[in-house]
């Protein structure tokens, strides 16, 4: 079994990627409980809200690169 990380997170030092990831929890409300427990404290409608928006996240902004590129 893996040990358990009980390292507190930087937010200054996250990959930009991961960064869309804690924005999003903080705009829902779950940062708090994210810093504190980690990301294995939260459901999976609360996981699966995250990973939906990051997901629409990326793909509108790849549309708007790609329609600024075309210009």
């Amino acid at each position: 079994m893996s040990k358990k990380n009980n390292e507190k997170i930087d937010l200054n030092k996250i990959p930009r990627e991961e960064m869309l990831k804690y924005e999003i929890a903080e705009e829902l409300g779950l940062l708090d409980q994210v810093l504190e427990s980690g990301w294995k404290s939260l459901s999976a409608k609360e996981t699966g809200r995250i990973g939906g928006i990051m997901t629409r996240r990326k793909r509108e902004s790849k549309k708007a690169e790609n329609t600024s590129a075309n210009r």
